[in-house]
């Protein structure tokens, strides 16, 4: 447990530093973010701002992870970890993109789909044959579970992994919201984590909660710098990559609530708009961009919806009490 504490607080301190480094590097090589031309206007006076700020807290994590090898008894968190890592690179080549052609959109959806599939079954093939991946869904509150056949299951975990890792992606499109919301949510894994006595996998959350912290700081509006997709897919990967290594993934519903309603907003808003042929059911989406054109300050906006994500991971964690007794 010290040696959890200790870590994260060495990757907050990491982070931070790396940061100050990184910022002038990001300014140097230009390395601004494309503001959507369908997003709301205010955020017009962002363009400029360094992207791929996601580094920061990706290399304090694997820094940090690096450095506790030596105490480690059991090293399935490097799988959860190559794997954000994996999603994380395909952040970076659509950050790349992006920036090499001076637009807004990297790779194509089709680009994506196809890297972020094969990311995800690899990892669970990963999994399964090293013994960590049970086939077993565990539905939390009741404390039962059912097995899927391995086919079945693989096919279910990938549906899940790359929509759970570009709901979280969806999520960060203001300043300080999606690090602010997945706060909670590392810090509900590391906690199962512990409670389930696997304290080396806690390390890789309890650092990211840590790390995320000290992004904000140079995340919080006005941002000096966005995570990109180098940040975002990395930690969706993380997220989903943890609940698949704790065996439990049916507790994103809950502990990933936040970035479902994101992306439900997003399917419901395009689909609303093909049926009724031009109307729109939210003045914009994601929804956090709804709540903006009512009035929000982006200040409210991640407030109010970090303190949703910590309140879901409160009931997740009473969801999951019959599996952590």
């Amino acid at each position: 447990m010290l040696r959890v504490m200790i870590s994260a607080i060495i990757c907050g301190l990491a982070t931070a530093g790396i940061g100050y480094l990184l910022l002038p590097v990001l300014r140097a090589l230009k390395a601004g973010q494309s503001i959507r031309e369908v997003g709301p206007t205010w955020h017009n006076s962002k363009a400029g701002t360094p992207m791929m700020g996601g580094i920061m807290f990706i290399f304090g994590a694997l820094l940090c992870l690096l450095g506790s090898i030596p105490f480690m008894s059991e090293y399935s968190v490097f799988y959860v970890l190559a794997l954000g890592l994996c999603f994380g690179l395909v952040g970076f080549l659509d950050d790349f993109c992006k920036l090499k052609f001076k637009r807004n959109l990297g790779l194509t959806a089709i680009q994506k789909a196809l890297l972020q599939m094969a990311v995800s079954a690899l990892y669970l093939y990963l999994l399964y044959r090293q013994g960590i991946l049970t086939c077993d869904v565990y539905i939390p509150f009741v404390n039962v579970t059912f097995y899927l056949h391995p086919i079945v299951y693989i096919f279910f975990a990938m549906f899940v992994m790359v929509g759970c890792v570009n709901a979280v992606n969806l999520t960060d499109g203001v300043d300080g919201l999606c690090g602010s919301v997945t706060i909670p949510v590392m810090v509900f894994f590391a906690a199962a984590a512990i409670a389930m006595q696997k304290l080396d996998l806690a390390l890789l959350p309890a650092c990211l909660a840590a790390g995320l912290v000290a992004y904000l700081f140079y995340n919080w509006h006005p941002a000096k710098v966005f995570m990109g997709d180098t940040g975002s897919l990395f930690l969706g990967g993380i997220v989903c990559g943890l609940a698949f290594a704790l065996d439990m993934p049916l507790i994103l519903i809950l502990v990933g609530f936040v970035y479902i309603v994101e992306t439900m907003s997003v399917i419901l808003q395009v689909g609303y708009f093909k049926i009724t042929h031009g109307k729109r059911l939210f003045k914009m989406s994601p929804i956090h961009h709804h709540f903006e054109m009512c009035g929000w300050k982006e200040e409210k906006v991640v407030v109010v919806f970090a303190l949703t994500s910590l309140v879901m991971c409160v009931l997740a964690w009473f969801g999951i009490t019959g599996r952590l007794g």
